[in-house]
């Protein structure tokens, strides 16, 4: 039986990632501090360990205790609207942190490592995004992804540690936190509605996104470590079909039956178009994504969850380091 260490497994991507691995077999510990997750996200068949990645003396304890075979790092603070204004912490988290399981893994002999980057690495004007072009990342959370993967391929050429890097993309579903009014759109109409408020959206709306259902996702980072051709590369994945943001509204509240007023925001700085190719992981993972869920079905599922769970309240950020720029709704002050 394969060991594997599951990084932010409280969250939404990685509680998906523990059910497909405790299906293909392994004995999966998590790893995560839930600070933007829940523990009963978690699978009951894994071991839970609360704590951070940035706690090293605990991440060595860990991979001395259990002797992972493989590795999963989703834990990350993913806001990458307000990484510009928490930049410090941004780079303790996602870089740092990254950098303290990658040292045990060389220590340990891991098998694989994989590591969930972002689309965020290419910025703008790279489209469709392919994983040959230079990334040209512009925000911290960019930076610090790609830090990461740049640190992996350096681990794997002097060490031998192997990696695999999947970019997701705009990925939703089931376990997402609707709180969180940082990130992650789908859940953010979804909560807003539920409480009888009106949606928000920066800018006129016309930024467009391909949303990606997490069945799309999850089970091919899980089984990656199954397929020799996946290791030491870099995969896009998620969805082909681009969707404005003002569809999405439309989306969410025809599907759920609720109708609000959009309150538009002053535009913030992001990418305002934004689209991977598959092409890659379509060969490799032998994706087929003209079967993956529908923008409709997808927002469908999650709605049925969310509507069984609730609203969840939506609390502030309480470490900003730079005000200036912050947009008004993001600021408690």
């Amino acid at each position: 039986m394969y060991i594997s260490l599951v990084t932010g497994g409280a969250g939404f991507i990685g509680a998906h990632v523990i059910n497909e691995l405790i299906i293909l077999g392994h004995k999966v510990v998590v790893l995560d501090d839930l600070s933007g997750g829940f523990e009963d996200n978690i699978h009951p068949k894994s071991i839970f360990v609360k704590g951070s990645i940035n706690d090293k003396d605990l991440v060595s304890k860990l991979f001395s205790e259990y002797s992972f075979d493989y590795v999963y790092h989703l834990a990350a603070y993913a806001a990458e609207g307000l990484s510009h204004f928490i930049r410090r912490y941004n780079y303790e988290n996602n870089l740092i942190g990254s950098i303290n399981l990658i040292n045990q893994s060389i220590i340990h002999k891991v098998k694989c490592f994989v590591f969930t980057s972002s689309i965020a690495v290419y910025g703008a004007g790279q489209l469709p995004m392919k994983e040959d072009l230079t990334p040209m990342p512009e925000d911290p959370y960019g930076v610090a992804k790609f830090a990461v993967e740049m640190d992996l391929k350096a681990a794997h050429e002097m060490f031998g540690l192997n990696y695999i890097i999947f970019r997701p993309h705009n990925v939703y579903g089931e376990y997402q936190n609707i709180g969180d009014r940082y990130r992650n759109v789908i859940g953010i109409f979804m909560n807003q509605l539920l409480q009888g408020k009106a949606l928000t959206i920066f800018g006129d709306g016309t930024q467009t996104r391909a949303f990606s259902y997490i069945s799309d996702v999850a089970p091919h980072i899980a089984n990656s470590i199954n397929i020799p051709a996946a290791y030491n590369e870099i995969f896009n994945i998620g969805g082909d079909l681009n969707y404005s943001v003002n569809e999405l509204a439309s989306t969410v509240m025809d599907v759920m039956n609720l109708k609000q007023p959009i309150s538009y925001q002053p535009a913030r700085n992001e990418v305002l178009h934004a689209y991977s190719d598959h092409t890659k992981a379509k060969n490799v993972f032998k994706l087929n994504v003209d079967e993956f869920v529908s923008l409709k079905d997808g927002v469908k599922k999650m709605a049925t969850w969310v509507e069984k769970v609730g609203s969840r309240s939506s609390g502030y950020f309480d470490n900003i380091e730079i005000f200036e720029k912050l947009p008004p709704i993001w600021n408690k002050q």
